[in-house]
């Protein structure tokens, strides 16, 4: 992850959510079931297709909106990698964060998750995650990223709904190219010599 803050004071963030086809840590699933899991690839481009709109939020809380696809603060595609977002943000809060070396991560929501369970002797399940809805990315700040966790939500139509939620490490690096103001005293300089002359 690459956190630079630029010289008219927005904080750009850059990096990998999330990596496709790659093998994750031991999780569980929203079925209780412990597995090894793998997002294919193009699962990624294929949410992104079909989603209107994607918020990035720090530490998975939906008030607490940085960026997002739909004011061009927030962009997403995937790549040979994974999934790469670049983000402008301007909280306050979120820059000093930035500064002090506190962010810690990514984290992205998914719901709607197609999949298929490969079935090992002797050894943990592979999850293959071949389509989900792309809810959420967000910034782990102030919470331990957890690579996976679930929560049942209750949606405005009043059917429970299931949220699973991933986290990836990412090294940070921080870059400041915001400079500093700097004065001119050369004019100041010169009059102050003539001065010395002059005595």
């Amino acid at each position: 992850m690459k956190v630079e803050l630029r010289a008219d004071g927005t904080l750009h963030i850059s990096g990998y959510v999330n990596v496709t086809g790659k093998m994750s840590r031991p999780v569980i699933t929203a079925k209780g079931q412990r597995v090894i899991e793998v997002i294919e690839e193009r699962t990624f481009q294929n949410a992104l297709s079909k989603a209107t709109n994607v918020k990035m939020t720090k530490d998975h809380n939906p008030n607490c909106v940085l960026a997002e696809t739909r004011a061009n603060t927030l962009t997403l595609h995937e790549d040979s990698i994974g999934l790469r977002a670049e983000a402008d943000i301007t909280d306050e809060t979120t820059i000093m964060e930035a500064k002090e070396g506190k962010i810690k991560g990514w984290s992205f929501g998914m719901r709607n998750i197609i999949d298929k369970i490969e079935e090992r002797a002797e050894q943990l399940p592979i999850r293959h995650v071949k389509g989900f809805d792309l809810d959420h990315i967000t910034l782990v700040v102030n919470k331990t990223p957890v690579y996976a966790a679930t929560s049942v939500e209750l949606r405005a139509d009043d059917e429970l709904e299931e949220l699973e939620t991933r986290a990836f490490d990412d090294d940070l690096q921080f870059v400041n190219n915001k400079k500093e103001k700097t004065y001119d005293n050369s004019e100041f300089e010169k009059r102050l010599e003539k001065l010395k002359v002059a005595e």
